[in-house]
């Protein structure tokens, strides 16, 4: 069996109450929760507090309170993980008030907001809007521009073709520039 299946699988049986599971699965999948926290820790300033494995720590306590979500999929599991590591570093520079935030390249010329931490929170808003409506568009967003995956990338760990991708990312774009540009970016 691929390790795709198996970690479907797992996240199953994890769901259902099998403490072998749960180690196994996090056996499998933390090298991948590195990686993204890696990725995500090198788009903060170099003077940051959290420490990679920190921001690790806290998604796997939050993973493990989410044990019994739906999970559908590897790719599910990741996504969800990835929006966590987002939503936590948010979070935790929200705490710091004074602490100069990374910007989101591309998108801050479209904001009208008066420093990164509030383009940032603004980011994130507007993506728990998009989830909620278009779940895929939001997918595609946090794997491109927040994961830095390509088109062939998203589309192998959504499962569906690279023209799905590329529409789904110019849909996703609009979309966002038509709310960051209007007065309800802020609502």
């Amino acid at each position: 069996m691929e390790l795709q299946g198996d970690i479907t699988q797992l996240l199953h049986r994890w769901r259902d109450g099998d403490r072998q599971a749960e180690n196994e699965l996090f056996q499998v999948v933390m090298p991948k929760l590195r990686g993204l926290a890696r990725h995500f820790m090198q788009g903060e300033r170099k003077d940051h507090l959290l420490q990679p494995t920190e921001l690790i720590d806290q998604i796997y306590l939050r993973l493990v309170a989410a044990k019994n979500r739906d999970w559908q999929n590897r790719q599910h599991f990741f996504a969800i993980a990835a929006r966590m590591m987002r939503r936590h570093l948010i979070d935790y520079a929200k705490s710091r008030p004074h602490v100069e935030f990374t910007p989101l390249d591309g998108f801050e010329n479209f904001f009208a907001c008066r420093d990164k931490l509030e383009l940032a929170v603004t980011m994130d808003r507007l993506l728990k809007q998009l989830s909620k409506t278009r779940p895929e568009w939001c997918t595609v967003v946090e794997m491109k521009h927040f994961l830095g995956f390509t088109d062939e990338e998203v589309a192998q760990a959504a499962g569906i073709s690279v023209r799905t991708i590329k529409r789904h990312w110019h849909h996703a774009r609009l979309w966002l520039f038509e709310r960051i540009g209007s007065d309800n970016a802020g609502v």
